[in-house]
């Protein structure tokens, strides 16, 4: 564990690295972020998730910019998901407010919630190809009416899910994605995760600030190294197979998954 007060450049770096991540992938910011600033930098759980979705609202607007400029944005996809999340990431919000974030109880919510969305997700993603051979022709042949229903729950289910951990922006919202919209290009997908994880993390980082769970001085240098990672890597993934998107993320979510909780 390196002490906060340590880390000099490690921050900046590390958002760097986080950056790229996201913007080739739409994942990174809870999912690899959080985990390290707990496990490596020693950041309470409350204030790690608090932190971090605020860089991921400034970083991922970044990358929505240079995502809609190269045209991998679906902004049907983006509204059908903000309709369900914005909703309950007020909710969330509201019963973290009846917490004591610095408890022990809080602490164990949020590596547990961490854990779990990581691995799920890692799981999902790893056997992608044989879900979708099992069941690509019936997602693929959903109704209008239920894949917006569908679209809609899962922006739900993001807005729980992120307030307490900043995991499901990317993590969970792009495997969903892949899984709702079969016939999408992955970048198009990670482009739209993008997209609506901005107006997410950003309600979800004023409801931390409200709470005081957010470090300003670790938020300065982690966005010093991630507005320019997600910058270069949205370019890159219009540049990259999907297969290998694929890779990465799935190499990212167990890597996360297994330093939180092993």
């Amino acid at each position: 564990m390196i002490p906060v007060h340590a880390a000099g450049l490690l921050y900046p770096i590390s958002g760097f690295a986080v950056g790229v991540l996201v913007g080739m992938t739409g994942i990174g910011g809870g999912s690899l972020m959080t985990p390290l600033l707990i496990l490596l930098f020693g950041v309470s759980p409350a204030t790690a998730v608090g932190t971090d979705l605020l860089v991921a609202a400034a970083t991922k607007t970044a990358g929505t910019a240079v995502h809609g400029f190269t045209g991998t944005v679906d902004w049907r996809i983006v509204g059908r998901l903000a309709a369900g999340s914005m909703p309950t990431t007020a909710l969330t919000l509201f019963a973290l407010s009846r917490l004591d974030l610095a408890s022990p109880v809080a602490h164990h919510l949020i590596t547990v919630v961490l854990g779990c969305a990581l691995f799920t997700s890692a799981f999902v993603l790893i056997f992608r190809g044989r879900i979708m051979a099992r069941y690509g022709e019936r997602f693929a042949a959903l109704a209008p009416q239920r894949r917006f229903w569908l679209t809609v729950a899962t922006g739900a289910t993001l807005g729980v899910l992120v307030p307490i951990s900043s995991v499901g922006a990317g993590a969970l919202g792009a495997t969903a994605l892949l899984l709702l919209y079969p016939r999408l290009p992955v970048a198009r997908i990670v482009g739209s995760d993008i997209a609506h994880a901005v107006p997410l993390t950003l309600i979800a980082g004023i409801g931390h600030w409200a709470l005081g769970s957010i470090n300003w001085d670790l938020l300065g240098a982690l966005l010093l190294g991630s507005l320019p990672g997600i910058v270069a890597g949205s370019y890159a993934a219009t540049r990259v197979p999907d297969a290998a998107l694929r890779l990465v993320l799935a190499v990212t979510l167990i890597a996360a998954g297994g330093r939180l909780i092993f």
